[in-house]
């Protein structure tokens, strides 16, 4: 009788879980959901940038709740969300979220990058009522990762950059050098470090770039993430090359994947492809 009670609890707390209406403002997040087989069970999301590849959730099954910086609370308390996922991004809306439903808030934070996003993406498993999915899911991914660690030992020299309305400056990107173990390179003297409030940026110029001397040159380009004016590679390579770093490769990664959906299932293992496609022998 017992064990008959115990196995109907647990099907009512999977079935409860299962039922959970995720209103989702991290990307990387929808991404995961997804990913796990779970995206029937989102309600909404911001639809102001979407990446192509989770092109699927611009149909009118799901609510539109505005953009990742300017969330639209009507549209949100009309979809009726059981569960709502959100980022610092979001953050000053965090009461007005409150009120419409439980919170998870889903920054990667921390030292140990891969962690957390394991830790996100067991969370919203078991949200989603998907548990050993997201563990098969994880299991699979950390595989690929050693895989790529290990072929990418012997990487060249790699050099990351940020560009916004034309100009650069130093990403330290934890998927590159954390996940996949690509040294980060010295700044030379020349390289100034602003900051703004808790934040800090390594502007790099042309010549601070031809300093450093990288064989490769991995670009994130937030300006064309975010719809501004995309960065013009040739006239980058040229800036270089009138630097004296004209041998160095230019790869400019995808700009939505890296700036807005990063931190899911999918984005991890497409940006690990993007990387290790950018770091072969011939780019």
């Amino acid at each position: 009788m017992k064990k008959t009670i115990l196995v109907a609890s647990l099907f009512a707390a999977t079935a409860a879980q299962a039922d959970e209406r995720f209103a989702v403002f991290d990307l990387g997040s929808l991404d995961t959901l997804n990913a796990l087989g779970a995206s029937d069970q989102v309600v909404g999301l911001p639809k102001q940038i979407l990446p192509e590849y989770l092109s699927a959730f611009e149909t009118d099954d799901y609510a539109d709740l505005g953009g990742l910086r300017s969330p639209d609370l009507d549209a949100l308390a009309e979809s009726e969300p059981s569960l709502i996922v959100y980022t610092g991004r979001q953050g000053e809306w965090k009461e007005e979220f409150e009120e419409a439903a439980p919170l998870f808030e889903a920054s990667l934070s921390g030292d140990d990058y891969l962690a957390a996003f394991d830790d996100n993406v067991r969370t919203l498993g078991e949200h989603a009522g998907l548990e050993e999915k997201a563990e098969s899911a994880l299991e699979t991914l950390h595989e690929e990762i050693e895989t790529q660690r290990e072929a990418l030992a012997s990487a060249p020299r790699t050099l990351v950059i940020m560009h916004n309305d034309g100009n650069y400056s130093l990403s330290e990107h934890p998927v590159i050098h954390d996940v996949l173990g690509i040294d980060k390179q010295q700044m030379p003297e020349s390289a100034e470090t602003e900051t703004f409030g808790e934040r800090s940026f390594t502007r790099l110029s042309p010549e601070a770039i031809a300093e450093i001397d990288p064989e490769r040159l991995l670009v994130i380009d937030r300006s064309a993430a975010i719809g501004q004016t995309p960065l013009d590679a040739d006239t980058l390579r040229q800036q270089l090359a009138d630097a004296g770093a004209d041998s160095a490769e230019v790869a400019v990664l995808s700009p939505e994947l890296w700036y807005l959906s990063g931190g899911g299932l999918q984005s991890l293992g497409l940006q690990i492809e993007e990387v290790v496609s950018a770091l072969a022998t011939q780019p």
